[in-house]
């Protein structure tokens, strides 16, 4: 990652309001700052959650409560739980995707 024509910029998460974005089933609610070339989320899954797509960009995360798993393409299944992080390369070889049984929100930068 390479952070570029980014300011030094404060962020007051109780000043973003939560979009939702819908998955296969279950729901997400994302806080979004997006500057210079980077995107920094706080993102909440809902029980049952299961992404509606798999997803070809890089990010760094950092699970801040309860459970997910983060599933490859090849079908490479990796659980992450309080306290872990993740890392995934810009990758259209090998694309991911999300799933939360318990629900879990997250720490993003992309």
């Amino acid at each position: 990652m390479k952070i570029e024509h980014v300011p030094y910029n404060s962020i007051n998460w109780s000043n973003i309001n939560p979009v939702e974005h819908k998955g296969e089933s279950g729901t997400s609610f994302w806080q979004t700052v997006e500057t210079g070339n980077i995107r920094v989320r706080i993102v909440e899954y809902s029980k049952g959650f299961v992404a509606d797509h798999f997803c070809e960009r890089g990010h760094v995360g950092l699970v801040l409560e309860g459970e997910l798993q983060i599933k490859l393409k090849d079908r490479k299944t990796f659980q992450l739980k309080l306290g872990m992080s993740f890392l995934l390369a810009d990758d259209k070889t090998n694309p991911h995707t999300v799933i939360s049984d318990n629900g879990a929100k997250i720490f993003i930068i992309d």
